[in-house]
């Protein structure tokens, strides 16, 4: 049996993860990774949920009777998520901190910390499994619950990370998790799943980034032919796709405005009338920077299944490798408001191969 250590999170997956380990006969332990600050006299992060999380945690170790610590990774996840977070707003892409989170910190450095103190593998309570191909290499498979499936979060996660990785809930179907908690008693067993970015909590995105990015004013001007038609904070609020929160009425057809790019050279805002034909909305060729393989790269042109953001049906398109790293991709089906900065997740039928980051 395998020395393993879960990250807990104070809710109910991990939880069961760590119960289904403890009953296969593993060796056990549990940590909170404590990944940011509600710091003192911060009204931006006053509904941090940290302390209610840890206690969570701590009951769920107790009742399972495993080791239990909190482990501070402030400056770790300052430096490679938050960090990472604020410069793609600043730079007017749109970013994904909870898939950097991923690779740099559950399966970087917590990893790191549980290999140092002894431990062969690290578990958390994503809806993924893993498989075993013959070559000895480990594969992200989507979970059994496609309403659950977190392979997409895991794209940019890479083999050498995998080797230590389970996770032992994705097997299961939501309401047979919550299940499990119920009988055993767990004491999270009905805490409600918590939503948002993992440091924020109910925190409003962009009260948050006003605390790093200061407001630069300009004009939101209609795409088409340029007629201003209002006052924007600072581009860094909006993303492509857009419709709500833009602070200009509809027409007299009551068509919606919907952000169909930035220009950052006079600081404008781009919107059109949210239709099939918008300018810039909808498009099937794309190119992939950083990308990032969970096993073998895929070198050849062909078709491949793409996820293109979370919660999106996976989708066929044409893959092409190019000599500086990236990748051309053309979907078959035309796609809406995929952003810079946003990860394309990339599959074969159920198996994760890797993912990329839009450019």
């Amino acid at each position: 049996m395998a020395k393993i250590l879960v990250a807990l999170s104070g809710g109910v997956d991990s939880a069961v993860a760590a119960l289904l380990l403890k009953q296969q006969g593993h060796d056990v332990s549990a940590a909170y990774m404590r990944t940011w600050m509600n710091e003192e006299g911060s009204a931006i992060l006053a509904d941090c949920p940290w302390e209610e999380d840890i206690r969570q945690a701590k009951a769920v170790a107790a009742h399972l009777d495993i080791p239990f610590e909190v482990i501070n990774l402030i400056e770790d996840y300052r430096q490679h998520v938050v960090d990472y977070l604020i410069r793609g707003y600043r730079s007017g892409v749109t970013p994904n901190p909870d898939m950097m989170c991923n690779r740099e910190m559950k399966f970087g450095v917590f990893a790191r910390y549980a290999r140092e103190h002894g431990f062969e593998s690290v578990a958390t309570g994503h809806y993924c499994r893993l498989r075993e191909a013959p070559d000895g290499t480990r594969q992200i498979l989507r979970g059994l619950d496609r309403n659950k499936d977190q392979s997409y979060f895991l794209a940019l996660v890479r083999q050498e990370q995998l080797k230590m990785a389970r996770f032992p809930i994705g097997e299961l179907a939501k309401p047979r998790v919550r299940e499990l908690a119920r009988e055993h008693n767990l004491p999270n067993a009905a805490r409600k799943d918590s939503q948002g970015i993992c440091f924020l909590g109910k925190v409003d995105i962009n009260a948050f980034l006003g605390a790093y990015i200061q407001d630069r004013p300009g004009q939101i001007v209609r795409a088409i032919d340029g007629t201003v038609l209002g006052e924007h904070a600072g581009l860094h609020h909006f993303t492509l796709g857009q419709r709500k929160g833009l602070g200009i009425p509809s027409n007299t057809d009551f068509k919606n405005y919907v952000v169909v790019g930035k220009d950052f050279e006079k600081n404008r805002l781009l919107v059109a009338f949210d239709e099939p034909d918008a300018p810039g909305l909808y498009a099937t060729d794309f190119t992939l920077r950083e990308l990032s393989w969970t096993g073998h790269p895929v070198s050849a042109a062909g078709q491949i299944d793409i996820m293109p953001r979370y919660r999106d049906p996976l989708m066929r398109a044409d893959f092409e490798p190019l000599p500086d790293g990236t990748a051309h991709i053309r979907f078959h089906e035309r796609q809406r408001a995929l952003a810079p900065g946003q990860i394309a997740a990339l599959y074969d039928d159920e198996a994760l191969l890797g993912g990329g980051f839009y450019a």
